[in-house]
């Protein structure tokens, strides 16, 4: 005898997953959804005064379009800002990734010693919060309290760090220093997961560490320099920190430096939350099309090597 199928145990196991999906997909769509659609939406309004604005009603919110955008993008300011961000970006992208290559790289060598105290010494200023560490190096760029220019001053240099040619490099080391230890634990987590017996079989045809590691673990390392570099883009894109942290002790540093630093001032100082919702969109935009960018260039460069 032919039993009728369960459909509603069936239906009620496969509710199960969404089930427990629910918490997540809640806490979803209230913070990254919901202002995310609420940002767009303020982008394309702004308040309308009738009169004096004191009255009821005379302050209205009204449908603009693309009419913030259009003054966000035709914006001088905001375009200095992208450029030395772009500047500020590259030095800390070299440096970093740099250092990172070079920390994984040797300590994934059979020949250093006291490895994991130093994995852990390297990573160690990744967790220090950023205004901390920007607080810190900040004190230790000043004339009357930083070794640094007394170090600089014994070997004859008179050099100001919060110079308006020097504080962009003064930031970049700040960001370097956070940086360079979780760079290096995603680039050393790769290199670990790689097959010993490769760098046997280099070593078996003669092949010195220095080799192995410029042939064999370099070449190896490319998808995770790939992933690393696409996520330093997107960081460096939106620096606010470090500049926002030293603006008090700098007079070099504008309230617009960077764009999520115009986003701020339009925000919480002239009180223009259409404006800063347009840039902070652009910004985004922005900093997808340089990600998507990089990865298209990589991705083409890869096909071109296979052709």
């Amino acid at each position: 005898m032919k039993h009728p199928p369960r459909t509603g145990a069936r239906s009620r196991a496969g509710a199960v997953p969404y089930l427990f999906l629910s918490p997540a997909i809640a806490l979803f769509v209230a913070f990254f959804a919901v202002p995310i659609g609420y940002t767009i939406w303020l982008s394309l309004h702004r308040t309308k005064v009738s009169g004096l604005g004191l009255g009821k009603g005379s302050r209205r919110e009204i449908w603009v379009g693309f009419e913030n955008y259009k003054a966000t993008l035709t914006e001088g300011e905001f375009w200095a800002g992208w450029l030395r961000v772009l500047i500020y970006g590259a030095v800390v992208l070299t440096v970093m990734l740099g250092l990172a290559v070079v920390f994984a790289l040797l300590l994934d060598s059979a020949h250093v010693r006291l490895a994991r105290t130093s994995r852990i010494a390297i990573f160690l200023p990744y967790a220090v919060p950023g205004v901390v560490a920007s607080l810190l190096w900040g004190f230790l760029y000043l004339p009357s309290l930083s070794p640094i220019h007394a170090v600089l001053r014994a070997a004859g240099l008179q050099v100001n760090l919060f110079d308006p040619d020097v504080v962009m490099f003064s930031m970049a080391n700040i960001a370097v220093w956070g940086g360079t230890g979780f760079n290096m634990l995603v680039l050393y987590t790769h290199l670990r997961a790689i097959p010993r017996e490769y760098y046997e079989a280099a070593r078996i045809d003669g092949a010195s560490e220095v080799q192995i590691a410029l042939r064999v673990k370099l070449p190896l390392l490319v998808p995770s320099l790939i992933l690393t570099t696409v996520f330093s883009i997107i960081a460096t894109s939106q620096v606010f920190t470090e500049p926002m942290t030293l603006r008090p002790i700098s007079n070099t540093i504008s309230s617009t430096w960077s764009p999520l630093m115009k986003v701020f001032t339009d925000a919480f100082r002239t009180g223009d939350l259409y404006s800063a919702a347009a840039t902070s969109v652009a910004i985004a935009g922005i900093s997808l099309v340089l990600s998507f960018g990089f990865l298209r260039v990589v991705r083409k460069r890869a096909f071109s090597e296979e052709s």
